[in-house]
């Protein structure tokens, strides 16, 4: 059953995805073939812890490796929970703020919403993106805060700032799961676009 059936919708939600099927529509009268990869929040975070773990390995060997702890963890474990809430919603920022770039109506393309049920926040943008654009703008929060916190702590010895940077890793696991299923795609189409799905987690591949 689809995520979309197993909860309740939104008012903004349910105008979102009217507006999604009506996209959809006009792309398959185009002569678009629509194939559908999105998964459920439960699978989409099992993907999430075995997608990341290998990165959480090579970063806690290579920060104990090469890094010399400051021990700034635990005297900043208040500052480091505020921290982590904090960037929750700026996960999610960057995602629209890396998909308005390329999305053709820019900002107005983007928005937010929260699956209540499971407590998980979420971006999406209103238009189909070229795959390369799609993938960036699906990885850049993994990037930005998670890869370079670890970097930065396995460098500098900060624990706190490899904490940091592994739950973010974690966070974006499901984006990575995405790109995954994504990348696996293979496509005997000459243009291929990627939708972003407004409800669930995934997206929907048009090709012709």
């Amino acid at each position: 059953m689809s995520e979309k059936k197993q909860r309740k919708l939104t008012e903004r939600e349910a105008e979102r995805l009217k507006q999604f099927e009506k996209v959809s529509a006009e792309m398959e009268e185009k002569g678009y073939h629509k194939t559908e990869q999105t998964m459920s929040a439960v699978k989409a975070n099992i993907f999430a812890l075995a997608l990341s773990a290998p990165i959480l390995i090579v970063g806690f060997v290579l920060y104990f490796v090469i890094g010399k702890s400051t021990g700034d963890f635990y005297w900043n474990s208040l500052v480091f929970l505020v921290v982590i809430v904090a960037l929750i919603p700026v996960h999610e920022l960057i995602h629209g703020l890396t998909w308005s770039i390329y999305a053709p109506n820019g900002w107005k393309d983007i928005d937010f919403g929260i699956m209540a049920q499971y407590l998980t926040p979420y971006c999406t943008c209103k238009s189909p993106l070229a795959k390369v654009p799609y993938i960036i703008g699906t990885l850049m929060p993994g990037i930005i805060l998670g890869i370079l916190p670890t970097v930065y702590a396995i460098l500098s010895g900060s624990f706190m700032a490899l904490m940091i940077g592994l739950i973010m890793i974690i966070s974006a696991g499901g984006d990575m799961a995405i790109v995954m299923n994504l990348l696996k795609h293979r496509s005997a189409y000459r243009e291929l676009l990627v939708f972003d799905h407004p409800t669930e987690i995934g997206c929907c591949i048009f090709e012709k």
